[in-house]
């Protein structure tokens, strides 16, 4: 795919991944629409900015109505409760479901149809290396990341013979104000978004933006005991 000759959508635009996402799609010739809850925080020049909460269904629906040339839709929107799963609050567990799986789910299911119109095309969630581990602080957050995991895998088998190659792009911690109180290495959020457009232009159905990702695949395979060694 050339992104140079697509029009793409992306969530959670406003900031941190999303906004470098954007960014990189219109240095390399894309059209973009870029989309948040509050549009007064997408100064971002080359971009078609729209108001967008996709934990909300009207909301959702006005975006597909007004954006209806997309051919590539970048499920970049999320949050953070750090919430835990048995003391948290449920309010805020909800909330990284309704955000990580339903929202993501919305979008798809809104924007799925104007790509197959376009003769296919291309769709990307923003996952983690936490869809695939979990640790303290982030318990609800990575349970609403490896359900949308398991979301992109359903999608995916389901948009294959219409020409729209679905891909989950696994990161771990960038530098953005969602990891603000994370100790330790971070990815810049430009090298993640121009890894994650890379891997979009190759087709390619899983793009893992740095070490710990491949890491944590690879173990996998090893069950419980080769991601949590504490508890072997």
């Amino acid at each position: 795919m050339n992104i140079s000759e697509q029009t793409v959508l992306v969530t959670g635009a406003n900031r941190g991944l999303g906004r470098a996402i954007a960014e990189e799609l219109v240095a390399r010739g894309a059209t973009v629409y870029a989309a948040a809850r509050d549009t007064a925080d997408l100064a971002l020049a080359g971009v078609t900015p729209i108001q967008l909460d996709i934990t909300d269904s009207a909301s959702v629906s006005r975006a597909a109505d007004v954006a209806t040339d997309v051919t590539v839709l970048i499920n970049n929107a999320g949050t953070s409760t750090g919430a835990d799963v048995l003391d948290g609050d449920i309010d805020a567990i909800r909330l990284e479901m309704e955000t990580h799986y339903f929202g993501t789910l919305a979008m798809t299911r809104a924007f799925a149809p104007v790509i197959v119109g376009h003769g296919g095309g291309a769709i990307l969630n923003v996952l983690s290396v936490l869809s695939w581990f979990t640790a303290p602080g982030v318990e609800a957050y990575s349970a609403g990341k490896s359900a949308e995991w398991a979301l992109t895998n359903a999608v995916r088998l389901e948009l294959a013979d219409k020409n729209v190659r679905v891909s989950g792009f696994h990161v771990g911690y960038m530098d953005t104000d969602m990891a603000a109180a994370v100790d330790g290495p971070k990815l810049d959020p430009k090298i993640a978004a121009k890894r994650a457009v890379d891997g979009i232009e190759a087709g390619q159905y899983e793009i893992l933006a740095d070490e710990l990702s491949r890491t944590v695949q690879e173990n996998l395979s090893g069950g419980v005991h080769a991601l949590y060694p504490h508890l072997a």
